[in-house]
């Protein structure tokens, strides 16, 4: 893939893992935006920021501080920067009966929120702390 060019990638679960957690410090984002299980590889491209994460399977995670399910695919992947991932796929979270894509999540260390934005044109936000990790 084009977009992997170039850059360092993490296999198995404990190294992919630490990559994961490592990007979202770096980029100022909750350590437990990405529920992970299983992972495969993690992997980033610095010149562009492209991010991508395999895993063995889906994961149905519910953030249970603001009661959210999200769904993390088999193959994850964005564009990650300060406080930002976009052109994100691979993540859903679930409204109502409706399991729409979340194309872009931002942490807003000034209002201390995080922002998840679909293509639907659908944007919620939450309190940071709800995606502390291990919650």
């Amino acid at each position: 893939m084009a977009e992997k060019e170039g850059g360092i990638m993490k296999k198995g679960h404990d190294e992919g893992m630490k990559m994961a957690i490592s990007l979202l410090q770096k980029f100022e984002l909750p350590q437990g935006l990405l529920p992970l299980a299983n992972v495969v590889e993690v992997g980033y491209v610095e010149g562009t920021g492209y991010m991508w994460i395999m895993q063995q399977k889906k994961v149905e995670h519910e953030f249970k501080m603001i009661s959210k399910l999200v769904s993390y695919d088999v193959e994850i992947y964005g564009h990650i920067e300060k406080g930002k991932i976009r052109k994100l796929k691979g993540v859903k979270a679930k409204e109502l009966m409706l399991w729409p894509p979340v194309s872009e999540i931002t942490a807003d260390p000034v209002s201390g929120k995080v922002h998840f934005k679909s293509l639907a044109g659908i944007t919620k936000s939450f309190p940071t702390e709800a995606f502390a990790s291990g919650q």
